[in-house]
């Protein structure tokens, strides 16, 4: 058993992918997935687990256009887990409308509603309501300034350049928290770790690739902007979004996850250049040093605390564990194993799930 003594949140994150290609119509296919969708958030509340999140595509494949919708949905089905974006596209969005839905969110759950905000991993969102990506990091660093006036004043006054200025109008609904939590997602991008820091959000790293340790100097960049900034490091927290699969054994989910994994990597690697996806590939990145958390609870478990103690400590790591194309007896009972198994191993001292 792992003898850690700071407890680490334990999530998923999903993008609500479905399959493409089959007799089903899209909407036959939608009402399908969104309700494997709540059953999912339903287990995974019901488990223990600390979070599930929602992140915003527009494509075809993924029924996650707006994320807020589907965690309100969750939100009168659970009882405890906390629900988040994973992430909400902010460049191409409206503050002002995010916050209304986060805060609407946040009252029909009680206070378990979180936003995190990056610029997101595709970019068919900014032709698809009008922005240029010439203005991509000014639109998110613009609007970013917004939502964190929205949630500490409720008459705004406000200018800038790709929206139009506010002049002390009311922005309602008030959350239930009184501090939205607004977490800021990021790639590998250094500049993106700094802007964090220096705002003192807590950070969401997406590692889903190569070896989490080469990230630590830009964790430490954070740490130290946040630092030179004057927040207090309780601030500074650093999550991670990576792919993961549980199973019974470590061979079993590796098996399980790695068609749906080819699928959409192959796809998306088509679009973007890529080389071919491999299996030999794939199961490197399940070793010891590899970004893929994917095994039985015992290998899981120890990979999250390999991954924190690379990054100097990490409060919350959420598993991207795939739809579409994996099974969904399979995906729920890798959620299950994730509260029963791993969160016991991870949390020792955690409360028994279900």
């Amino acid at each position: 058993m792992l003898q850690h003594l700071i407890p680490m949140q334990i999530g998923i994150d999903s993008f609500v992918e479905t399959t493409l290609g089959g007799t089903q119509s899209s909407s036959e296919l939608g009402q399908q997935r969104v309700a494997q969708l709540v059953e999912e958030i339903e287990l995974a509340d019901r488990v223990g687990l600390d979070a599930f999140g929602i992140g915003e595509h527009h494509r075809e494949e993924y029924i996650a256009s707006s994320p807020a919708v589907l965690l309100a949905a969750a939100a009168a089905r659970t009882k405890n887990i906390r629900l988040t974006s994973a992430v909400t596209v902010l460049s191409s969005d409206d503050p002002v409308r995010v916050f209304q839905d986060f805060a609407t969110l946040d009252l029909i759950s009680n206070g378990r509603a979180e936003i995190i905000v990056g610029r997101g991993s595709f970019i068919e969102s900014y032709p698809l309501f009008g922005y240029d990506l010439e203005h991509y990091d000014e639109l998110f660093a613009e609007k970013l300034d917004l939502l964190l006036k929205l949630r500490e004043e409720t008459r705004v006054t406000w200018t800038g350049h790709h929206r139009p200025s506010l002049t002390g109008q009311g922005v309602w609904p008030r959350p239930a928290q009184a501090l939205l939590p607004i977490r800021l997602g990021v790639g590998g991008t250094p500049q993106s770790f700094v802007r964090a820091g220096t705002l003192g959000l807590p950070l969401t790293v997406a590692i889903i690739g190569g070896e989490p340790h080469r990230f630590r100097p830009m964790v430490d960049l954070y740490r130290e902007a946040g630092r030179r900034a004057g927040h207090s490091a309780d601030k500074l927290t650093v999550g991670v979004h990576a792919i993961g699969f549980v199973a019974d054994t470590s061979q079993g989910a590796a098996d399980d996850l790695w068609p749906a994994y080819s699928t959409t990597f192959t796809r998306i690697g088509r679009e973007r250049g890529w080389p071919p996806t491999n299996r030999a590939a794939f199961d490197a990145q399940r070793g010891e040093l590899g970004a893929f958390l994917i095994g039985d609870p015992d290998t899981v478990a120890k990979k999250m605390w390999h991954i924190s103690d690379s990054l100097g400590g990490v409060e919350r790591i959420s598993l991207m564990m795939s739809g579409g194309p994996l099974p969904h007896a399979k995906l729920l009972r890798a959620i299950e194993l994730l509260g029963t198994a791993v969160r016991p191993l991870v949390n020792p001292n955690a409360s028994s799930a279900l």
